[in-house]
């Protein structure tokens, strides 16, 4: 996978837990929040990974 496909999808889970941890919050559905709040926290760890992906070839190509 690209970092580029990382960032993408890491985004999309970003706003798709946001939404589902609100709407959980506001329906007072606890496990739509806590759905929500871990599918956030994976969008955060695919946009690292892709931060990563990235660092890690500008490195090889100043090599």
């Amino acid at each position: 996978m690209s970092s580029i496909s990382d960032k993408v999808k890491g985004a999309a889970n970003q706003v798709a837990g946001k939404i589902k941890e609100e709407t959980g919050k506001l329906t007072d559905n606890e496990r739509l929040e806590v759905e929500g709040a871990a599918q956030t926290l994976k969008g955060k760890v695919q946009g690292a990974v892709g931060d990563a992906k990235d660092a890690i070839k500008s490195g090889i190509d100043k090599l």
